[in-house]
């Protein structure tokens, strides 16, 4: 219900045969264009802020262009790039192609936050064009690492200091090929021939890569026509791939290549955790494994909710979500499905809700479900009026009037995940109560989302979410502040030296309770936030959940059903990830960024 702007989207094709080839038995000189288009509109749902590409054309002769790149804003930028290409020129005649579909996870916007990244030179194998699905949670220490080596980065972020400091172990390699070179006495133009043979890309990776803390699908190609795709040691971003003898290809999504290729799942194969699959300029390609595996973190929420359903593992992985909260579903409406109604929002929900159908049929019950919801507008910017904003907002969603017997039918509605709750309070609740239910049952096939992600998706204030707004809730009215002010004792200690904001004179006095600390996933970390929640059950939090989002004035009754951990990972079994539910950080960067989260919230508030 609530659009969580997150997981960017990457896109790589590497023609293999002459153009010629493409020409013949295509009948286009766009092969490889049309290739890269259709990757990213099947992407389109991983980025709607704007788009990127690039490509090289390695047969362009000396003193004329051969790295070309178009960038473009907004969710029409894929259309709008591609129909700016001019035809004819190196478009056409190039060889390696990269696209990227980007959604901010910084809250960082404008045309030089858009991929890919350009880095230029005169020696064709020292240009670097990066792109990728990333966001580092250590890319301090990497600014300062770079700068003690003397360097004086341009602009702070994630993606340009990547894009320096690979670019500076690219110049590096160059030169290492130099020596070699110079040392088999070659000269001019027989140097820059043996440099371009001889550059590894594994050796620039291998020094890039290994002090990064994160999750990302890092991208690459050179003016020479190296190319290369790397997949972090957790396994947390998703990449795929897939080679015959007329293209190398690349994308975030399984299915994107299926559709684009017309190939089967066997086909594609996945990029593994630490592993990169380069490509040389003259099409020969190889996985190497960069860095070692350091666990398998692979997303939960890709398979939730970022990517797209038609995956044949993702579809079943969802349909097994929505059938295993059964149970619980006819508890919660004390097994009355003769009077009951069943529907989903939104869209990306569909497939968990055939599952929930499903799992309660083979119960042996008759279920009728209707389409209830509808998302009718899209709230504008321009209405700036706050009274103004909320009652236009309350009705983004629309309702199918009929639908329901008034008073007498229960309505189940499903959901993929509930992360803020605004729009269950502003709207959804508002506008579904028009159907006078007997109770509202709203089902997430998700677990509660109670921790911030930093590995790819926006959502990195705690108080974002309805369930730990709801936990706090719980802490205040049950007398337990001291609970909170232990918390931050431990989480200043985990992030220590950690000062408060500017202008502060005093912060939350603190206490030593002896509370025990959980330990995290990693050796000598911990995410002391978890404590919030061990005093409360499931139901706890749920119950708080439905007090605090029912609107004023709702008639209804509202009760809460989640997946459980449980079940997620028994549905989803080759991706455990699942830090945003459980605190359970695969990294040591997770783990201080969620303390520091901490820290800032209660210091927001309680400094003066």
């Amino acid at each position: 219900m609530e659009e969580l702007k997150h997981e960017c989207g990457v896109a790589l094709v590497r023609l293999l045969k002459p153009q010629s080839y493409y020409e013949q038995k295509y009948g286009t000189q766009s092969y490889g264009l049309n290739k890269l288009y259709l990757m990213m509109e099947k992407q389109h749902n991983r980025g709607q802020e704007g788009a990127g590409i690039a490509c090289v054309n390695m047969d362009a002769p000396v003193g004329t262009e051969y790295m070309f790149r178009e960038r473009a804003q907004g969710k029409d930028a894929i259309t709008e790039i591609f129909e700016r290409l001019p035809h004819g020129g190196g478009w056409e005649g190039a060889s390696l192609f990269m696209g990227h579909l980007r959604y901010s996870t910084t809250g960082k916007s404008g045309i030089q936050y858009v991929h890919p990244f350009l880095r230029r030179n005169n020696w064709r194998a020292k240009n670097l064009c990066l792109c990728g699905n990333f966001n580092m949670t250590n890319i301090e220490e990497i600014f300062d690492k770079i700068v003690q080596q003397g360097q004086s980065p341009r602009v702070f972020s994630d993606s340009y200091i990547t894009l320096e400091w690979m670019g500076h172990r690219l110049d590096r390699e160059v030169e290492r090929c130099f020596v070699e070179a110079k040392e088999q006495g070659l000269e001019h133009t027989d140097i820059t021939r043996y440099i371009e043979d001889h550059v590894q890309m594994t050796n620039v990776l291998r020094t890039t890569m290994a002090d990064y803390d994160g999750g990302y699908v890092m991208c690459g190609m050179t003016g020479s026509g190296e190319m290369f795709a790397m997949r972090d040691p957790w396994g947390i971003r998703p990449a795929f791939w897939y080679r015959d003898d007329e293209v190398v290809a690349v994308a975030s999504e399984r299915a994107v290549l299926q559709t684009t290729f017309d190939l089967q799942v066997d086909d594609v194969q996945e990029l593994f955790a630490g592993q990169a699959l380069i490509i040389h300029k003259d099409g020969t390609s190889r996985l190497e494994q960069i860095i070692g595996k350091k666990g398998n973190s692979a997303c939960s929420f890709e398979r939730i909710y970022f990517s797209r359903g038609n995956d044949y593992d993702i579809y079943h992985e969802r349909k097994q979500l929505g059938q295993q909260l059964t149970e619980p579903i006819l508890k919660a409406i004390d097994g009355d499905t003769e009077h009951t109604v069943f529907s989903f929002i939104p869209n990306t929900a569909e497939v968990a809700f055939y599952g929930m159908m499903e799992g309660l049929r083979s119960k042996g019950f008759s279920v009728r479900s209707e389409k209830v919801a509808w998302k009718d507008i899209k709230l504008r910017t321009f209405i700036t009026e706050a009274g103004s904003r909320n009652d236009l907002a309350s009705h983004v969603y629309d309702i199918t009037y009929g639908s329901l017997r008034p008073y007498e039918d229960n309505l189940v509605i499903i959901d993929d995940s509930i992360v803020r709750g605004t729009t269950l309070k502003e709207s959804i609740f508002k506008i579904l109560d028009r159907l006078h239910p007997r109770k509202i049952v709203m089902v997430s096939s998700s677990p509660q989302i109670r921790y911030p992600d930093y590995y790819g998706i926006d959502m990195a204030c705690l108080d974002e979410f309805c369930a730990f707004r709801a936990a706090m809730a719980l802490i205040k009215e049950r007398g337990m502040e001291e609970l909170i002010e232990e918390v931050y004792r431990l989480c200043k200690n985990t992030v220590a030296p950690h000062s408060a904001p500017e202008g502060a004179t005093n912060v939350m006095p603190t206490v030593n309770k002896g509370i025990e600390v959980p330990s995290g996933t990693v050796e000598g970390a911990s995410t002391p936030v978890r404590l919030l929640y061990k005093p409360f059950s499931i139901e706890d939090i749920n119950q708080k959940m439905a007090e605090m989002l029912r609107p004023a004035g709702m008639q209804a009754p509202v009760e809460f059903v989640f997946q459980t951990i449980e079940g997620l990972h028994a549905a989803c079994p080759g991706h455990p990830g699942d830090w945003y539910f459980t605190g359970r950080y695969p990294t040591p960067g997770g783990n201080k960024l969620v303390n520091k989260a901490f820290l800032k919230y209660i210091e927001d508030r309680f400094c003066y």
